[in-house]
């Protein structure tokens, strides 16, 4: 039975509590941990080991109409339902197509996006990992296709045991070494 306010039987998070809570965490340290108690992880964000839980690209409509896209932006395209990077153009860094999802509708977050990392950023968006000595980790799932039991369009995630990044287009996962 569906409840009002779950989404695929996980609770929906305020937007602008999650915002918030990130703005917090990045005003007390250049380091975030996701699902834990404190950092233990040497990447700007840090996620718990044993995760199913992956990063889920921003979802856009049509990535080529972007007008304000930074150098190092990755996103899921759901004009093409393909990941894709921005660095000074668009590059497609799917190998397959998969499906779009239906997208829920709501209110689009029209306030500045939440830095971590350092005080301030001249790139946009609505999270922007700023360092000079640290990156972002993704979170570590082994076998994924196994593990996460509802994947998302658009997931992103390391296995660990096959030392490949992994992204679900929708339909399948495919594979980066």
């Amino acid at each position: 039975m569906e409840h009002p306010g779950t989404v695929y039987n996980k609770p929906v998070i305020n937007m602008k509590k999650l915002i918030f809570l990130l703005f917090l965490s990045s005003i007390a340290s250049a380091q975030v941990a996701i699902g834990k108690e404190q950092v233990d992880g040497s990447g700007i964000l840090d996620f718990p080991v044993g995760t199913t839980n992956g990063i889920i690209l921003p979802r856009v409509l049509d990535s080529e109409t972007m007008t304000t896209a930074e150098p190092g932006t990755m996103v899921f395209d759901l004009t093409t339902s393909r990941v894709k990077y921005f660095n000074g153009a668009w590059t497609d860094l799917s190998d397959k197509t998969g499906n779009s999802p239906t997208l829920i509708a709501g209110n689009d977050i029209t306030t500045s996006g939440v830095i971590i990392g350092a005080s301030s950023s001249t790139a946009s968006g609505v999270l922007v990992l700023e360092s000079a000595d640290k990156a972002l980790i993704l979170p570590k799932i082994t076998d994924p296709v196994t593990n996460v039991k509802s994947p998302a369009a658009g997931m992103i995630c390391y296995d660990p045991t096959t030392k490949l990044i992994c992204v679900y287009n929708g339909t399948e996962w495919f594979f980066w070494k």
